[in-house]
Order: structure tokens, then sequence, then C-alpha cells
């Protein structure tokens, strides 16, 4: 890559402008691990470990099996599952059959799950054995392609006598009615030989995971991304990162082979925790601690907090809500957090005291980034070197990684340093493109100086150092707590209510979450409703973080002349409101 704005006096010491060797099968990280540390403890859950060389063993059987039920390479294959050990074996094990994985939010309710199946043409299912899990997805395969159904149970990853006593008490998940025709993942296990199938996999060309985002206009869509892709983003944000060893000395990259310890506290399925976390913690052979509810414990996150002393956790990877939650726990203080090294933010800016009081509390660094559920998802890092950082800006792009500033209008033509525009990416971690909607690729892709860029739909600038700096958002995605809420699909949910004539959904600024989730109805006339009524309604259809928090009832919505409602007017409406 010819030199750059940001390769500059701020780029890191030792680290490359560009990289290579990325170009090989996802599921190849594991097989690599497991080859170099079979013995080293790759998940901890409720103090139960699994090694490589068991996870590995685990995925060949899952693919062999896979192979069996007539999966083959191209295929889809659901996974929805919170951050359970079992996760890593059949994430990999799907990869291993050829086949692309499909990560859902176990969160989803049975119409959005459904909704991912049937647009995903998904084959197979793997759910966890759970009351509101399994029935869910019961629900949910109902009108779709899924003839194989998986049923994971957390009883043979617990430690013997948690186990025992758990079973004897009644208080390991299970689901009362599962379908004898659903497998369990422990039979399958039993049954078939770790002999995954032979597929020839062309990294750079073939799928190995499908990521449903709203893109740039709120429609649900599935980011097909490859194998290259993902190896590609894993490794050039290992490369990114170079921290001051223990006792001083030049800066090192991240010791491989067991020195360090993740705390997996986002979920698996998001593309932030997939590749920080999951797929970071297989490249460099680490462990990492199995978080499925974030807010557990008493009072809530206190978990979290006993999760990082118990297993002297060394690296974190979260969203701010995480990193507040930490500073404003009423018993921090009574933990030892002094294991924690190194810190990654990203999803939604992070509060400058937030990261200070978090660094004042910790002695780790935390350093902002930014990307997107189509570019796997990193495109800039704030260097991890203190002198070196811009607190308040996303960072520099990361190696072997474009970015331009790009007008507007057409997103075809470059700004100038310092000017406000799109901000456009290209790189080896950019997707190959929307799952079955070639009319939404001609709309985010540009082809600049010979080379294909993604339109991310936000807004920015670059400085004179190369540092990426978000200044506002074209769409108009709501990022509540670092996970994205789009307005068209709750919308489309309150036009189903009888009662509703139309409806829009707003961000609008939140402490704790960043933004919430508020809704403005023009009710039908003669027809009367309150805000519980409406909340109830679509907690019956949309997951948490995209239920809103507020409801207000208005005769009219302010809408363009040709009677488009007008988001952008009622958002900073409110904003006006909290200002004053």
């Amino acid at each position: 890559m010819a030199t750059k704005p940001w390769h500059g006096a701020r780029w890191p010491e030792g680290v490359p402008h560009d990289i290579s060797g990325y170009d090989k099968p996802l599921f190849s990280l594991l097989d690599d691990a497991a080859a170099r540390w079979p013995d080293n403890t790759f998940t901890i859950f409720q103090d139960a470990t699994r090694t490589y060389a068991q996870v590995k063993y685990t995925a060949d059987r899952i693919a062999n099996f896979l192979a069996s039920r007539g999966i083959r390479k191209g295929d889809r294959c659901a996974v929805f599952l919170p951050n359970i050990p079992q996760y890593p074996a059949v994430f990999f094990g799907i990869l291993k059959a050829g086949a692309v994985a499909v990560t859902c939010n176990p969160l989803y309710t049975a119409e959005e799950l459904n909704f991912q199946m049937r647009d995903s043409g998904a084959k197979a299912l793997f759910v966890m054995d759970h009351p509101q899990f399994y029935r869910t997805a019961a629900k949910a395969i109902g009108g779709t392609d899924v003839e194989t159904v998986v049923v994971c149970n957390i009883k043979s990853y617990l430690p013997g006598f948690k186990a025992f006593l758990g079973g004897l008490l009644g208080k390991i998940p299970k689901a009362p009615d599962r379908d004898p025709n659903h497998l369990l993942l422990d039979d399958v296990v039993t049954n078939y030989p770790a002999e995954p199938p032979v597929v020839d996999i062309d990294p750079e060309s073939d799928l190995a995971l499908i990521l449903y985002t709203g893109g740039t206009t709120g429609v649900p869509k599935g980011a097909g991304l490859t194998h290259s892709n993902l190896v590609y983003d894993v490794t050039a944000t290992y490369e990114w990162v170079r921290l001051e060893p223990e006792g001083g000395g030049p800066l090192e990259r991240l010791e491989k082979g067991g020195a360090h310890t993740y705390l997996g506290v986002l979920p698996w399925y998001h593309s932030f925790g997939m590749t920080l976390c999951l797929l970071q913690t297989t490249l460099t052979g680490s462990k990492v601690v199995c978080i499925p509810d974030p807010r557990a414990g008493k009072p809530p996150f206190t978990d979290i907090l006993g999760s990082i002393q118990k297993y002297r956790v060394t690296i974190v990877i979260a969203v701010p809500t995480i990193y507040t939650a930490i500073i404003n726990h009423p018993l921090t203080d009574k933990f030892d957090l002094s294991s924690i090294i190194g810190c990654g933010s990203g999803g939604a800016p992070c509060p400058v005291e937030v990261i200070r009081q978090f660094e004042a509390k910790t002695g780790a660094i935390i350093f902002e980034g930014y990307g997107l559920t189509e570019t796997s998802p990193v495109l800039t890092t704030n260097p991890t070197i203190p002198e070196l950082r811009k607190v308040g800006s996303t960072g520099l792009p990361i190696p072997g990684t474009d970015m331009k500033i790009v007008d507007v209008e057409t997103g075809a033509t470059e700004l100038p340093l310092g000017e406000e525009g799109e901000i456009a990416a290209s790189g080896p971690q950019v997707m190959k493109g929307y799952w079955g909607r070639p009319e939404a690729d001609a709309e985010v892709f540009r082809e600049i100086d010979g080379q294909r860029f993604f339109l991310t739909g936000d807004i920015g600038k670059m400085d004179e150092d190369g540092f990426i700096v978000i200044t506002d958002r074209k769409k108009d995605l709501i990022l509540v707590g670092g996970f994205n809420a789009y307005p068209r699909e709750i919308e489309e949910v309150l036009y189903t209510h009888p009662k509703v004539a139309e409806a829009a959904a707003v961000g609008v600024p939140d402490p704790k979450s960043g933004e919430h989730v508020k809704v403005f109805i023009q009710l039908k006339p003669g027809m009367e409703a309150g805000q519980e009524e409406i909340i109830a309604f679509c907690k019956e259809h949309l997951a948490g973080y995209k239920r809103p928090r507020e409801v207000e009832f208005r005769d009219e919505l302010p809408k363009s002349v040709i009677g488009k409602v007008l988001r952008r007017v009622l958002r900073d409406e409110e904003r006006a409101k909290q200002q004053a």
C-alpha cells in the first residue's frame, strides 16, 4: 500500500502497513492452535475447562455429522446459542463441513429468527437446551428449509459435582417438550467419528459466515463474509495491538500459547464479539471465559467482576455500557481487576470520562475502534499506546485498510483532509456482498481509483494524522448499548398493531446505553391506547434492545412534501428537549 496520511508519527512502531497470510480457511485457526497447543485450555465455563484438542475433536465430529445429514459446501447452518462452551466447536464444525454459519441473536423472538432462517435458506439449526430458546427455535423453523435441529445441553460441560447437583435440584436448563426428532449434541459427538469431510475451500470467494444487519437502510439483510475476510481482520488486529511488557521494554504483540485470558462478555453471534474475542482467542491460543449473560449476579454485572478476579482475565473486549457498568458498580472496589492489561471498545463512542475512570481503576488501557458487520468488523483502531492515541476519535485504519471521506450525494468523490463527508472503506475485510440482494450491493459499493470501496453510511472526517472522527450518521440506526436497532424494523412491527395508523422510531440519548428507542405514534381515528399497551405489544415481537422505552402519541407526524415521515425532525426535537 502506498504511504497514507495515517502512516506518520502516530503509527505504532513495529506495526506493518500491510499484512499477508490470510488466504486460508477460517477453521485453520482452530486446527493450528490444536496442533501447537493441544493441551492448553480454550474455554472456561463454571470452572470447567475444554482444551484446544477437545474442541477440535468435537468440531470434527460435528462436521462429519452434518455431512452425513446431507449438508454440503455452501449450505447454511444456523447457530442460535448464547456464549456457552459448545459454541466454538459448533461454529468451527459447520465451517469444516464446508457450510456457512448463520449466527443468530438468542434473544430474538420466533418471528425475528424465522425471518433469518427463511432468508438465509438455513438447513440446520443448533439451539441451547433451554425452555425459552428451544421453544422459540421450534416455533421459528416452521415454513423454513431447516431439517436438522441439534440441541445443546450444558450438563456435560459442567464440572462433575456441579452437573450432579444441578441435575438433582433441577437447576440445569432443559426444554420440557423437546421433539424426539431433534438430536442432542452429546449424542452426535458420541456417535460420529472425528473425521471431517474433505472440502475444497476458496478463502477469498467462499462464505464462512452470514451476519444479519440493517445495513444502511434498516431492512434486515445478511452480510456475506468470506473465510479470508475474517482471517484477515483477526490477523490485522492482532498485529495492531502492541503493549509494553511488565517491567518495561520494547512494545510487543500479545504473547501466544495461553498467556492471556479473554472475557467472553460480548455475544459471539455479533461480529464484534466473534472476531475480537472468539477468533482472537483462537488465533493466539488463549483462554476465554464464557459469559452467557453479562447481567448475571446481584446486583447486575456482579458475575463479570467475579470472573475477572477468579480467572485473572487479561483482555476485555466490550461495548461502552459494560465499562460504564463496571465503574459504576457498587461492589467494584471489592474485586481485584488488576490482571487486565488491555481493553478494546467499540459499537458506540465511549465517553472520555468512562475511559479515564476505568483506566484509573484497573491500570489497563482502553483503545477505541470502529467498524461494521459488513467489514468483519474492524476498520480503524486507536493505537494501543497512550501517547499515540487520540481519545474521542475512532483511530487509524488498521494494516492493509484504505479509508476515504467522500461526498454524501454520490459517494464517488474523495474530499480533502478535514472536510466532512461519508466514510468509505476498502480492504480485505470488506464483505463479499449482501446475501441475495444485488440491488443493495449497488447502493453501498463504489469504484474509486480502481478500488472497491464500501460506503459505511457514517458521516465523519479525517484529520492530518489520518485519525477518523465520526460526527453524524447518514442512516437512522439507533445504537443501544452498542447494538444496532433499526427504525424501519421497529416501525414494521408497530404497523401490525390494529390501532396504529403511523409510527416512527428514533434514538434518544441515554446515559447508560448511549441511546434508547422512543416511538411516536399516530393512532387510527377513534382509537385509544396507552404507552403500556404499545410496549407490551413490542415485547412479543422484538428483542429487548429494540423495544421502545418511551411512547409519545401525536395527532400527526412530521412529513416531507412527498409524505415521508421525517425521523430526523423528531430526533432533533428530542435532543433539543434534553439540552433545554
